[in-house]
């Protein structure tokens, strides 16, 4: 079960909001009133019945404490950072299942939480982006890859090999992989350098295995995403286009490792940059 968790922060906040909001406006003032008329009865007021009188109710003393707190990790988490776990090898060598990361919310634009509409532009995916969506099939699910085609590119990955616009996209051999944990099936695999204009990133292949080919051109407001594990990642290859409306933002360090199949705590992943 997908669990819609900013549609849950936005009605915290707007509930706790609402309660402050009406104990400010309308309960308030009147247990103020109920006290005043205590005290204007004569005869000495009961401190501890003035006390009752005045006393926020619990739900509103919990509403005022946790409504600050909500607030704060919703536009956290909506407009600038948000976690994310990474649950398949399909980004290997660069990500690795157990990988806890975060995205930068606001590198594609602004958007608002729950409706996903843009309202401030400030930048678009570049071509090696890492990039977090919400997988065109189901947008409940997020989605992690790698950028390789913006609008316009005529992308085509042949024989293991991505061409764009025609230019083939160097890859550099750099040995075998020797996978651990989770990603110990990996282990044999091809690491090949490539690069995607500035960004360079290691990449897996299966010489053995036979890969899914493409050819294709970007249509506007939509990008083509690769998983760096080539032969093992469900990706463009096969549903087609990100959407510009999906996506959530660009990841850019690991701040956590949990893999139990390798022993727990990945101490050297923590704090990583992804590239």
């Amino acid at each position: 079960m997908n669990i819609d968790f900013p549609a849950i922060l936005v009605l915290a906040t707007l509930v706790t909001g609402l309660i402050w909001a009406m104990d400010a406006l309308l309960w308030a003032p009147k247990r103020r009133q109920q006290a005043a008329a205590l005290g204007a009865g004569g005869g000495g007021v009961n401190s501890a019945k003035l006390e009752k009188v005045l006393k926020e109710p619990t739900l509103v003393e919990y509403a005022k404490s946790f409504f600050p707190v909500i607030l704060a990790v919703l536009l956290l988490r909506s407009f600038l950072v948000e976690p994310f776990r990474i649950p398949s090898g399909s980004m290997m060598p660069t990500l690795l299942v157990g990988d806890f990361i975060l995205v930068n919310k606001y590198a594609y634009g602004i958007r608002l939480p729950v409706m996903n509409r843009k309202v401030m532009e400030l930048g678009e995916p570049g071509r090696g982006d890492v990039v977090v969506f919400r997988f065109p099939k189901d947008p409940s699910v997020d989605y992690i890859k790698r950028v390789v085609g913006v609008p316009g590119d005529h992308v085509v990955y042949r024989d293991k090999t991505l061409y764009i616009n025609d230019q083939k996209i160097a890859q550099i051999p750099e040995g075998g992989y020797i996978g651990v944990g989770s990603g110990l099936s990996m282990s044999g695999a091809d690491v090949r350098r490539e690069a995607l204009g500035d960004v360079k990133h290691d990449i897996l292949v299966v010489p053995r295995m036979r890969g899914v080919e493409t050819d294709t051109v970007v249509p506007e407001g939509h990008y083509f995403v690769m998983g760096d594990n080539r032969d093992n990642s469900n990706d463009s290859r096969y549903w087609g286009f990100v959407p510009d409306e999906n996506l959530v933002g660009r990841a850019f360090m690991i701040w956590m490792n949990w893999d139990s199949a390798a022993g727990g705590v990945g101490w050297d992943r923590i704090g990583d940059s992804i590239i």
